[in-house]
């Protein structure tokens, strides 16, 4: 079942992701409304976008991290 929100349990897995690479909380932005595709990009006022994929959730926050690395 896609998701359809952003709830607590997706947003402490994507913090539990970040506060282990050492982005502080006030650095991300999860928008509430997840996409198909989901995407991580920085944006130009260095805030980290976190746009969590609705058909496969799971799989998207399990690579997250990977994702991130990147962008630091």
């Amino acid at each position: 079942m896609p998701l359809e929100m952003v709830t607590q349990r997706e947003m402490e897995k994507v913090f539990a992701t970040t506060d282990a690479l050492g982005i502080h909380r006030e650095q991300v932005v999860v928008p509430l409304g997840p996409r198909n595709p989901g995407r991580v990009r920085k944006r130009p006022d260095g805030k980290f976008e976190i746009v969590l994929d609705a058909a496969d959730p799971d799989a998207f926050l399990a690579a997250l991290g990977e994702a991130l690395k990147p962008l630091l």
